[in-house]
C-alpha cells in the first residue's frame, strides 16, 4: 500500500530505539526522509547508516540533540528549520511508588514528556500551516486514560499529552495539517525488557515466562494478553502520519491490545 509518504520530511525525536526506531523504520519503507534524534552521535549515526542501508532510496539523516534541553533545541530548529511530520516519540518512565516521588521528579518528567515536545510543536506547527500540510503526533500510552498506578508521575504527563494535541488540533481547522495522539499499551521497547529483568531477575520464573507473568498479573484487560511489538505501533503511525490519514484530528488513536475497555 502507498501510504504517498515520498521524501516527505519527518522528524521523530527518541528514535535511536524502541517505539521512536519502529516509526521512523515504517517511515523510511513508506519512502519518507527521516531525521533520527537522541543524545547520543554514535547511536543516532548508526540508526542512520542502518535506514539508509535498508531502504536506499531514502534520504536519512540525524539530529543528536537533547530536545529537553533549550540550546539544544535551538541547534535542532536551524538544522531543520521545517518538517513535514514531527512524531513526539521521546519521554521516560519509571515505576515508582507514589510516596517516593519528590517535586524534583515530578518536574523532570514534566519538562521531558511534556514541555519538550511542546516546544517542537509551537516551532514546526505554524510552518505546517504555511505549507497547508503537516502531521504532528504526540507518542502517549494507555496510562494517559487508565492509570495503572506504577507509575503516577508518567501517567500524568501522557495524559496531558492528550490535552495538549486535542487543544492543538484546534489551531488547524479547515486546514490539511492533523494533530493526534498514539495511545500504545505495554509494548516489548528496550525500556519495558529492562523493567521486566528488574522485577524477574530474583524469581524462580523461567525468562521465557516471564511476559505472559506479567500480562497476567499487571495487564490482566489485555485481551491479546502479549506486549505489543515496537514494529506494530511503527506500522500504525505511518499510516496516521501519512496523507491518506486526513480524517483524523485530535484524536487519542488507541493501539492498547484491547487494554482500555470501550464504553458505548
Amino acid at each position: 500500500m502507498d501510504l504517498h509518504l515520498t521524501h516527505k520530511l519527518a522528524l521523530i525525536t527518541g528514535s535511536t530505539k524502541g517505539i521512536g526506531k519502529a516509526i521512523a523504520t515504517e517511515l523510511a519503507r513508506e519512502g519518507a526522509d527521516v531525521i533520527i534524534n537522541g543524545r547520543n552521535q554514535d547511536e543516532v549515526d548508526q540508526v542512520v547508516a542502518d535506514i539508509k542501508t535498508q531502504f536506499p532510496n531514502t534520504n536519512p539523516q540525524g539530529a543528536a540533540a537533547d530536545i529537553a534541553n533549550e540550546a539544544s533545541r535551538t541547534h535542532l530548529f536551524e538544522q531543520y528549520p521545517k518538517v513535514d511530520i514531527l512524531i513526539n516519540n521521546m519521554g521516560i518512565f519509571q515505576p515508582m511508588e507514589y510516596a517516593d516521588i519528590d517535586d524534583a521528579t515530578w518536574n523532570k518528567f514534566f519538562q521531558i514528556n511534556v514541555l519538550a515536545g511542546n516546544a517542537l510543536a509551537k516551532f514546526y506547527l505554524p510552518k505546517m500551516l504555511d505549507q497547508d500540510f503537516g502531521r504532528i503526533i504526540f507518542i502517549a500510552s494507555e496510562e494517559a486514560v487508565m492509570p495503572s498506578g506504577e507509575m503516577p508521575q508518567y501517567s500524568m504527563t501522557k495524559t496531558m499529552n492528550l490535552s495538549l494535541a486535542k487543544s492543538l488540533s484546534k489551531l488547524t481547522v479547515a486546514t490539511h495539517v492533523t494533530v493526534n495522539t498514539i495511545m500504545p499499551g505495554s509494548t516489548l521497547t528496550e525500556g519495558v525488557q529492562q523493567m521486566l529483568e528488574d522485577m524477574y531477575a530474583d524469581s524462580d520464573l523461567p525468562k521465557s515466562e516471564w511476559e505472559a507473568d506479567f500480562m497476567k498479573n499487571h495487564r490482566s484487560r489485555s485481551q491479546i494478553q502479549r506486549l505489543i511489538r515496537p514494529e506494530e505501533i511503527g506500522r500504525f503511525a505511518a499510516f496516521v502520519a501519512s496523507p491518506d490519514a486526513s480524517s483524523f484530528s485530535g484524536e487519542a488513536l488507541r493501539i492498547d491490545g484491547g487494554l482500555v475497555p470501550t464504553i458505548f
